[in-house]
């Protein structure tokens, strides 16, 4: 069984492959970052609330983890309905609130803003259109600028994103001009890694047909990753894709693998490798087909495929590579299932209200 030869068609691929250049477009406006982390720090931030839904919110899962490791504040993936729904008057007053949202369309996302700037908080919007209702919403608005996303799956906003978080905790810590950097060495090498993950997705796609379901397993920075991975399988392929920490799937899931229920580890280069690679022998162990993915797939044993990144300058930055190699499974992926990766049945770009 051979892959259709749509490559130069899809809308999702053509935005995969251009993402290293938008990464490299957040690192360019780094002065816009520069001013609004001195004003966080002028305000006396102590708390940094996200808010998101979908991809956003796997980005949102990325930043608790930049802005503990850089500035060492604390942050959190907010409850939006505690707010907006439950009505819950929280002090906000020493908090920045970060919204983000692809098309800064997404009501409730807009509506805590709303409420959390009515109530004393600095506010900053991050998304890809500076006149949305959320960037109208916010003190302050970060705009992307990954250019047009048609492909429902997405893709340049979510890396984008996590380049803006990790650059607005840089600058938070002082560090912001080498994180920048950092970013472009990153968006540079992504841009040489593509060609070749795009081939050996194709070729893993072929076996992997038949998958109805997966565990994608990762902890720490890659959780983000983890779950944006997670997310394409289930937008694009209908797969059963559950994200699950390292740690969690060895408490109870490990008990649901089989020889057809394969496991995705995404190992990257930092504190939490040895937790991941725990994970994926007793997967192994356990009869699972096994990819390994990330800066250090290599340090997986015995895995059916290896995806291997180039390693950034920065382990924090790990996440706006190691992405991409799910991004272009999930596509193939897809194809070989007969279904169209741009135009996922029953889903939309911009996320409504019900």
């Amino acid at each position: 069984m051979t892959l259709p030869d749509r490559d130069s068609g899809s809308v999702l691929l053509q935005e995969i492959v251009e993402q290293p250049a938008a990464i490299a477009r957040v690192a360019d406006n780094s002065p816009a970052y520069a001013e609004i982390a001195a004003e966080m720090r002028r305000r006396g931030v102590r708390v940094t609330r996200l808010v998101a839904h979908g991809s956003s919110d796997n980005a949102a899962s990325f930043g608790v983890y930049a802005f503990g490791l850089l500035p060492g504040w604390t942050a959190v993936r907010d409850s939006i309905s505690l707010t907006v729904y439950y009505g819950a008057e929280i002090d906000v007053t020493d908090s920045c609130v970060i919204g983000l949202s692809q098309s800064g369309e997404t009501p409730d996302v807009v509506e805590y803003v709303e409420l959390a700037r009515r109530r004393g908080a600095y506010t900053v919007a991050i998304t890809n259109d500076r006149s949305s209702s959320l960037a109208n919403a916010a003190d302050a608005v970060l705009e992307l600028g990954a250019g047009p996303e048609q492909a429902i799956a997405a893709t340049k906003t979510y890396t984008t994103q996590i380049a803006a978080l990790a650059l607005l905790a840089a600058h938070a810590a002082g560090a912001g001009d080498e994180y920048a950097d950092g970013i472009r060495a990153t968006a540079a090498a992504a841009a040489e890694a593509i060609p070749d993950l795009q081939a050996r997705a194709r070729e893993l796609a072929v076996p992997f047909a038949f998958i109805g379901r997966m565990f994608v397993i990762g902890r720490g920075i890659e959780f983000a990753t983890t779950r944006e991975i997670s997310l394409k399988l289930l937008e694009t392929c209908r797969v059963a894709a559950e994200p699950l920490t390292s740690t969690d799937m060895i408490h109870g899931p490990v008990a649901a693998l089989d020889t057809f229920f394969p496991v995705w580890a995404i190992a990257s280069e930092e504190q939490s490798l040895a937790a991941v690679r725990e994970a994926a022998l007793r997967a192994r162990a356990a009869g699972a087909a096994l990819i390994a993915s990330g800066t250090s797939a290599e340090s997986i044993p015995d895995a059916d495929a290896y995806l291997r990144v180039p390693e950034p300058p920065f382990p924090l930055l790990a996440p706006l590579v190691t992405v991409i190699p799910g991004q272009l499974f999930a596509w193939a992926l897809a194809q070989a299932k007969g279904l169209d990766p741009d135009r996922p049945v029953g889903l939309s770009k911009v996320t409504l209200a019900p």
